[in-house]
């Protein structure tokens, strides 16, 4: 007797090619690699960025250093995270619907999210113009929050602006197109330069962040022309019309568990600093605290890209009905985050008593630092694999495996044996190194699991039911057949068996 995936795998058409197997090996890994590479490139030019911001401040003095640095650790918790990892809800959408040649669904699946972020604009707005009242409820000293206040007032068009950016820098690595991003994000950065050095002699503190805010609004400009007057978004792009405002379901599905995956992750650090703040010399702690997370954001840039790439290609294969090749995309990837992580630990260690002589010159933070570094070199073994699984998570459109697996690892082991380390067995600074350790390692162990058991023929089919959703005629059909397992458009067969399996693999 045939089981449920053999069932629904008979409804669609194979499309598996047969290659020689080190041919597939080389075709894909360079598949990947001409994705990762330019995402890579795009996110240190970004990282770059922020590095001349945190210049500026820095130039002005320890008070506007102090504030600008409370004011974007506020943003990142509040509002960038939040709006980055709501973003990635259409990431499996958009990725499987390009696979699946619907490029309906690939341009209203941007346009609802474009909606759906600056609809959530609003409250993070509300909240980021209250910032002063709610950190000083929170101990913070008085002069500190009203220049963070400022900051993040000045910051606030940004909020609109990466609603956009967002979006449109995923639905265009969906279809393998990476290099207006970059070319967008270089032109911001170099206008990026004088923007600040003008606005910080015109406006002093403030004009940092309208700088930055300026130049995010450029790239968004550049980006727009730049598909307009080259026309990469005419082959999937389709008007605007009301049906924007209906068929939300599936987004709203995955953007929820994508956000509180990047949220989990993301926020741990900011605890982090904050327990930094409760150890003996907090001023040494935090400092350290700061040049190694400044750091391991560096290093992360990396198996990110990759994790992004193989997103896009598992989506793309299994959109496609190559079950096979999503699965090689990302046992290629996994295998490229593996060595990108033995080789990220034998840099940290290399390099760990000259790294922070860029960031500082107080020997009590360096020692510090390199007493911690090969720690955070060895975080990177699990680090990279795990995020590179977070992505081929993503793109089987399974978020909530990532959001699962990040709660269990980072607040279930890592965060009980940071405090325990660090404040019970007086391990202090290095114990919450050691906690960040034991969370890696049992993320990339619980997201290797994951993928090692993942079913690629009934992904495929998951990807089909998904990428045709938006093709039924009837827009209440098209959200709640899909959200509830059934199958409106394939015909003839067993649909109560179909929506058995599918909600029981979901």
């Amino acid at each position: 007797m045939e089981t449920k995936t053999e069932q629904l795998h008979h409804l669609l058409p194979t499309k598996e090619k047969t290659c020689s197997f080190s041919t597939i090996i080389m075709e894909e890994t360079k598949s990947l690699m001409t994705l990762a590479f330019p995402i890579a490139l795009t996110a240190l030019i970004f990282y770059s960025r922020s590095m001349i911001s945190m210049m500026f401040l820095g130039y002005l003095g320890e008070l506007e250093l102090a504030a600008g640095s409370l004011a974007i650790a506020f943003a990142n918790i509040t509002g960038y995270s939040v709006l980055s990892g709501l973003s990635l809800g259409m990431e499996p959408l958009c990725s499987q619907a390009f696979g699946a040649n619907n490029p309906k669904l690939l341009s209203l699946t941007l346009q609802r999210c474009i909606l759906f972020l600056v609809l959530c604009s609003i409250p993070i707005s509300l909240l980021w113009l209250n910032m002063s009242q709610i950190l000083v409820s929170l101990h913070q000293q008085q002069n500190i929050t009203t220049m963070a206040q400022t900051y993040l007032i000045f910051s606030l068009p940004d909020l609109i602006t990466n609603s956009f950016i967002h979006p449109i820098r995923i639905y265009l690595r969906a279809q393998g197109i990476t290099h207006p991003v970059t070319i967008a994000s270089l032109a911001g950065t170099l206008l990026h330069v004088p923007l600040s050095y003008f606005l910080f002699l015109r406006f002093g503190f403030a004009g940092v962040p309208a700088a930055s805010a300026a130049s995010n609004l450029f790239i968004l400009l550049f980006l727009v022309v730049h598909l307009r007057l080259t026309g990469l978004h005419r082959a999937t792009w389709i008007a605007l019309s009301r049906e924007i405002l209906t068929g939300w379901k599936p987004l709203l599905h995955f953007a929820a568990p994508s956000c509180a995956s990047v949220c989990l992750e993301w926020w741990w650090y900011e605890v982090i600093i904050v327990l930094c703040g409760l150890l003996v010399d907090p001023t040494v702690t935090v400092a350290s605290m700061g040049i190694l997370i400044q750091t391991t954001s560096f290093i992360y840039i990396f198996p990110s890209s990759i994790g992004f790439a193989v997103s896009a290609r598992v989506g793309n294969e299994l959109g496609a009905n190559r079950p096979s090749r999503a699965k090689l995309s990302s046992i290629v990837a996994i295998f490229v985050a593996v060595i990108l992580g033995f080789s990220t630990t034998v840099f940290a260690t290399m390099i760990r008593f000259c790294w922070g002589r860029i960031f500082t010159s107080d020997e009590n933070i360096l020692k510090l630092t390199s007493l911690a570094l090969p720690i955070l070199g060895l975080c990177e073994l699990g680090n990279c694999p795990q995020t590179v699984g977070c992505g081929v998570v993503r793109g089987t459109a399974r978020p909530y495996v990532a959001a699962n697996v990040n709660l269990c690892a980072f607040y279930m082991v890592g965060m009980p044996v940071a405090v325990v380390l660090a404040f019970w067995f007086d391990v202090g600074f290095l114990g919450l190194w050691l906690g960040l350790l034991a969370a890696q390692v049992c993320c990339a162990g619980l997201m290797l699991y994951v993928i090692g058991v993942t079913d690629w023929e009934f992904e495929a089919v998951r990807a089909h039911m998904l990428t045709s959703v938006d093709s039924v005629e009837n827009g209440k059909d098209r959200d709640d057949g899909m959200m509830n397992g059934q199958k409106p458009l394939l015909m003839k067969i067993n649909t109560h068996a179909i929506a058995d399996g599918v909600m029981s693999k979901v």
